[in-house]
């Protein structure tokens, strides 16, 4: 139950009175403060953040590494004309790129993921020449026109038309695909092929770019099969269109590897950053290939935001760099994904309302059903058991909106130690035994 602090009439009476509300409801806490993995309520109630803010928070909150370097930039060199490069954007420049495989020489620093993707689609479009955009359903990009329409969520309805040459193929969902090999497992290359027919029907030959998440995490951590991101690289380079990857989540270590392309040994056309790049911070970028970048530049790309290339944010990205690498955090983000995951596939066996577990480092997803044999998503008792778990202390992410609720996507930031990690699974199962309407193996 929420304390009579976090109940506070004057504060939601006044965030009703003053806020527009940008989707689904708010937290029933008021959150005072933030340090390491932990927040604190208005009551000083302590609650785990398994979802590293909306993830972001990769080093957790209030990192005094971080910290230090805010304050310095804040008095010494915060924001510029977007015309000038400072040290620390070449820094960040330089470390990104030393770190990339040829074909990622080049980048651009902007504030959000959205503002990223949008960058990226508008170079793709003029590198090609081009205009459709394909996306996958259950993705999610952003919000602005370009990144908005190539997110297939529920999201879209009522806004009128997307941007012209949106175009979608199916999420690779084993869980829930129906294309099936006579064994019954997975059969992803037919369904992709599929998928491939029926934009190919639908596109006047102007394919500009495919643009993915390596793991779908909005849509329900859903993590392609091996070989999926080179075979999409093929479909892409057979029909002369670049193909884009949004690492907003899973860059910087959090799938066990720096990058999460790096799992397939592939490289994309562009990548874009966010989210875990600046550590809780807005800084996302746009990286590609010298090839591109002098090819749009000719041609006379422009995308000149208020924010572009600003030093404060550049500097708290280098800085992230520095900790993921000293602190080999990837590796970390390895070992603890496997502990996350074994634990929950352990309560899996005990509560048949766990219909999967999936993910990658410390990306990790467990969807909430009904029943196991009909994969009938149970909303409502996933939002249950999120209330319940943060009621004992656990912010685990259930996104409230239509189309939702029925999968966790946990996050934990990736220098949360072991035993904090042990805790917040603890709260968990607890939840999962106390939450009326869970039921147990008969």
């Amino acid at each position: 139950m929420t304390s009579q602090a976090n109940q506070d009439p004057a504060f939601w009476s006044a965030a009703d009175n003053s806020l527009i509300r940008y989707g689904g409801a708010f937290v029933p806490r008021i959150i005072e403060s933030a340090e390491g993995v932990y927040l604190h309520d208005a009551e000083g109630n302590k609650i785990i953040d398994f979802t590293s803010g909306q993830m972001s928070s990769i080093l957790g909150h209030g990192h005094p590494e971080i910290v230090n370097v805010i304050i310095e930039h804040a008095k010494n060199l915060d924001h510029l004309f977007s015309g000038m490069i400072t040290r620390p954007v070449i820094d960040l420049a330089s470390k990104l790129t030393g770190m990339m495989p040829k074909g990622l020489d080049k980048v651009m620093f902007l504030s959000t993921g959205g503002e990223s993707n949008e960058a990226a689609i508008r170079m793709a479009k003029l590198y090609t020449g081009r205009y459709e955009i394909v996306g996958l359903t259950n993705s999610w990009h952003g919000v602005t026109q370009a990144a908005i329409s190539a997110t297939f969520q529920p999201t879209r309805k009522n806004y009128g038309p997307s941007a012209v040459g949106s175009l979608v193929l199916p999420a690779p969902n084993a869980y829930r695909s129906p294309f099936r090999k006579p064994d019954g497992s997975y059969d992803w290359e037919a369904e992709l092929d599929y998928g491939w027919n029926l934009v190919d029907s639908l596109s006047t030959g102007n394919l500009a770019a495919v643009i993915l998440e390596p793991i779908l995490s909005s849509g329900g951590v859903i993590v392609p099969p091996p070989g999926y991101l080179r075979r999409m690289k093929e479909h892409c380079a057979k029909r002369g269109a670049l193909l884009i990857l949004d690492e907003a989540q899973t860059g910087m270590g959090r799938t066990g590897k720096m990058f999460a392309f790096e799992h397939e040994g592939m490289v994309p056309d562009i990548l874009t950053l966010s989210k875990t790049l600046g550590a809780g911070l807005p800084l996302s970028a746009v990286v590609t290939s010298t090839e591109i970048e002098e090819t749009v530049y000719k041609r006379g790309y422009s995308f000149y935001t208020t924010h572009i290339s600003d030093p404060l944010p550049a500097a708290v990205g280098s800085k992230v760099v520095d900790i993921v690498v000293r602190d080999d955090l990837p590796a970390r983000a390895h070992h603890l994904g496997n502990v996350f995951r074994s634990f929950l596939l352990d309560l899996q066996k005990k509560y048949p309302c766990i219909g999967e577990v999936r993910g990658q480092g410390l990306l990790v997803g467990m969807e909430i059903v009904k029943d196991q044999k009909t994969r009938e998503a149970d909303e409502p008792l996933g939002i249950a058991l999120a209330d319940r778990m943060l009621e004992l202390g656990l912010s685990a992410n259930v996104v409230r909106g239509p189309g939702f609720g029925a999968c966790f996507r946990m996050a934990p930031s990736l220098n949360i130690t072991e035993d904090q990690l042990k805790e917040g699974l603890e709260i968990i199962a607890e939840a999962f035994r106390t939450t009326p309407g869970v039921k147990t193996v008969e």
